[in-house]
This record gives structure tokens, sequence and C-alpha cells, in this order.
């Protein structure tokens, strides 16, 4: 899902480069579920994803994270680990970021310049 298309909260699945590896994901597409993001949580299976979004911040949170800025092709323009309490630096091209728990995107193979690919589930076809 990348361009136009519309998001929408809820769960996911975060399909990383040619290498097949997929990873649950939840989208946090609307501005409430944006600004609750990971606060209050002991951690996460798989991966969040924030969008629209430049930048991130770990004030309030229980456990260190990596962050993926992501361009508007689904593609990483940078990677971070931040530790609880800290205010990410905007990254001007950045649309949309992925977080996970610390050292999970090292082990999912993530790097800068890999696309990525969100699949959600479409609408009920009608009965």
């Amino acid at each position: 899902m990348a361009g136009g298309r519309q998001w929408a909260d809820g769960g996911a699945e975060l399909r990383i480069g040619a290498g097949g590896v997929r990873v649950p994901l939840e989208v946090a597409a609307s501005w409430r579920a944006r600004t609750r993001g990971l606060l209050g949580r002991d951690g996460i299976a798989g991966g969040l994803l924030l969008t629209p979004a430049g930048s991130v911040h770990t004030f309030g949170m229980r456990f260190a994270i990596d962050v993926a800025y992501l361009d508007r092709d689904l593609r990483v323009l940078a990677l971070d680990s931040m530790a609880p309490g800290r205010l990410g630096l905007p990254r001007l091209r950045s649309r949309h970021v992925l977080e996970a728990e610390a050292g999970a995107m090292a082990a999912w193979g993530l790097a800068v310049g890999t696309r990525v690919a969100v699949v959600q589930p479409g609408p009920a076809a009608p009965g």
C-alpha cells in the first residue's frame, strides 16, 4: 500500500524486501491510534506502522525500540534505536514510521534502502 491508498487502523502484515520475511503489523492511521502508539505496553509482537508520521518520541515508553523512517514508496530512509525518554529527529522525506522492539529490525534483515510492503485485509465481500 503506497501512494494514494487509504490506510486504516488495525492488523496487517509487513513484507520485507525480496527475502520473503513476513512480520505481524499493527497500523496506526488515525490521530488517536498514532497518539497512543506503543505507550503503556510492555512490548509488541511484530511492528507498529504510524502513518502519516515523520518523527517519534519514546516519552512514557517502557522499552527500547527500533525505528525505521519510510518514504512515500515505503522505502527505508533511515534506521535508529531509541531508549525510553528520547525525542527522535524529524526526517524531512519521511511519510511513515515503523516501530518494533529493539533488535527486531536487524533480525528481519531491514536496512536503509529496503522497500517494504504493507498488506491489510480488504473489506468483507457482501454476503
